[in-house]
């Protein structure tokens, strides 16, 4: 199979998680701390991926600088991106209570939550291709993180939108649009860079790190300590260790 093939079926199935997470959240009524659990572990399950699966080999790849600058300006570009989606609409588009407003409270909500989800996608799925270009054999580590996570997104955001008036057409249809998406972006993350310069990858990947911490600060760890504040410290932690375990395995 071609590597470029394989790096877009890996996005495609790590963004399918987001689908499967929407079927579990507007299907059953889960409590909500379960909903909260399983988002803060999936969050210290990404955080563990992009310290140790993108920051670490960005910098081995191409230097501190050129990470550091990609990190930083992957932080700054996502944030202000948020920032604009929030102010009409999307501010609480992965929360599953009742914060999410309707198209009626606010015109315009459904499409800027649409383009918030896929702000939310693309850095995530462009470093699934960002660590194939080595040798052309795809993290697991990253991929398993980047699916766990998903699965919470998906099923919070859809809990809250189903609480909120959305259409299941606008749901389901928003979370398979956002996961073929996510294949096309892991794709595009090998087939696009690959000629570049090391430091120039190194930025890239480092660009999609910051744009994934920034994400979680933003969007996950709210819903998560909001729903199971006690705990959420700690099932972070576990999370964080469980990928970083993976992690060491597969580099064994």
């Amino acid at each position: 199979m071609a590597t470029w093939l394989e790096a877009g079926l890996w996005g495609l199935l790590a963004g399918g998680a987001l689908v499967l997470g929407a079927l579990v959240g507007y299907r059953f009524a889960l409590p909500r701390r379960v909903v909260a659990g399983v988002m803060a572990f999936g969050a210290g399950v990404l955080i563990s991926a992009l310290s140790f699966e993108l920051v670490l080999e960005a910098y081995r790849e191409g230097g501190r600088h050129a990470t550091a600058l990609g990190f930083l300006g992957g932080a700054v570009a996502y944030s202000l991106a948020n920032w604009g989606l929030a102010r009409i609409g999307a501010k609480h588009r992965k929360r599953s209570g009742e914060q999410q407003t309707s198209e009626a409270e606010a015109p315009g909500s459904g499409a800027a939550i649409a383009v918030g989800a896929l702000l939310d996608g693309i850095p995530e799925s462009i470093a699934i291709g960002l660590t194939m270009l080595g040798g052309g054999a795809v993290s697991v580590a990253t991929v398993v993180a980047i699916f766990i996570s998903n699965l919470p997104e998906g099923l919070s955001s859809s809990a809250g939108m189903k609480k909120a008036g959305r259409t299941p057409g606008f749901i389901f249809g928003l979370w398979c649009t956002i996961a073929v998406i996510s294949g096309v972006a892991a794709l595009a993350g090998y087939a696009l860079f690959g000629a570049f310069s090391p430091e120039a990858r190194a930025a890239t990947t480092g660009s999609a790190a910051g744009a994934v911490l920034a994400m979680l600060m933003d969007t996950m760890i709210p819903e998560a300590f909001e729903g199971a504040h006690n705990h959420s410290g700690l099932i972070a932690a576990v999370g964080f260790l469980c990928s970083f375990a993976l992690s060491v395995l597969g580099s064994a």
